[in-house]
């Protein structure tokens, strides 16, 4: 088995893996992701008891129980570059031989949950509901960069994206990638299905106008209508779809949840954001845990 580079594998003094600052032994096999930092004790406050707390720079990972779950929560910050590093971190933190340096005979297989927060793209999907990601459709990139066969389905809904939106395909190549299906069948009707789109940015890559004008108007009105099969957009962020692309080439089971704190379409947002978060924790803690 060929060894890992110290340059490509970075593991620190205390033998943590570079930028998460977390040992293999700290990690648990079920990880809840969130891109806030902050949110990572009101995540853990719901722990019976916590074993580890970490932190290197905005990367902050606690590792407890509830009952008898061992649960690891990781900040992630803000964005699909940011979940690059955390996936093959907490990646690489499973599946590679930190002493030799070599991807193990036998993987790992880790249940990856992003808590985060996301605007609406239906005028049905109010404020303060949840969402439950059936598909990451990624206007980032990322994807784009690791070397991989698209399953057909995927494909085509990418495809006919870029048809019934008329993206200019010299801004991005979209990508789109389904989310864990055993982990989507556990939350019930109080979560909203659909797919979230992934974007690079927050002001012109989701359409919004401050000073600058756009390469692609009136994108907001393009996701809402786009329909493939019994799919529709329902919401979006930026991290869902690096999540799901690297989590299924990487064999793990993903899924991501989102309280809704903004609506594009009706233009609201929420008036107590922190009480949608708080909801989200909960009931999705529960879904984890019973």
């Amino acid at each position: 088995m060929q060894r890992i580079p110290d340059s490509e594998l970075i593991i620190n003094d205390r033998g943590a893996i570079y930028h998460l600052d977390v040992r293999p032994d700290e990690l648990a096999d079920t990880i809840i992701v969130v891109g806030d930092p902050d949110r990572v004790k009101k995540i853990s406050a719901y722990f019976d008891r916590i074993e580890f707390k970490l932190q290197h720079r905005e990367f902050i990972t606690h590792t407890g129980y509830v009952g008898n779950k061992r649960l690891s929560c990781i900040s992630t910050g803000i964005g699909p570059d940011n979940i690059d590093i955390v996936f093959n971190e907490l990646d690489a933190l499973a599946n590679i031989d930190f002493n030799t340096r070599t991807i193990k005979d036998t993987l790992t297989k880790l249940k990856i949950i992003r808590f985060g927060t996301s605007g609406s793209l239906q005028a049905d999907i109010p404020v303060d509901s949840l969402v439950a990601s059936t598909h990451g459709l990624g206007l980032d990139n990322l994807l784009n960069f690791y070397q991989y066969t698209k399953a057909s389905a995927d494909r085509e809904m990418a495809d006919a994206f870029v048809a019934q939106t008329g993206l200019d395909t010299t801004i991005t190549i979209p990508y789109c990638f389904s989310g864990s299906e055993m982990l989507l069948d556990k939350f019930g009707n109080e979560f909203y299905k659909g797919i979230t789109v992934t974007c690079p940015g927050f002001f012109g890559p989701q359409g919004r106008v401050l000073r600058l004008g756009l390469a692609s108007p009136g994108l907001v009105d393009k996701l809402t209508h786009f329909r493939f099969h019994n799919h529709r957009i329902t919401n979006f962020e930026m991290e869902t779809s690096a999540i799901y692309g690297l989590g299924k080439l990487m064999g793990h089971e993903c899924m991501s949840v989102n309280a809704i704190i903004a609506n594009r379409v009706v233009k609201e947002f929420s008036k107590d954001n922190n009480a949608a978060v708080e909801k989200l924790i909960k009931k999705a803690l529960e879904v984890l845990t019973s």
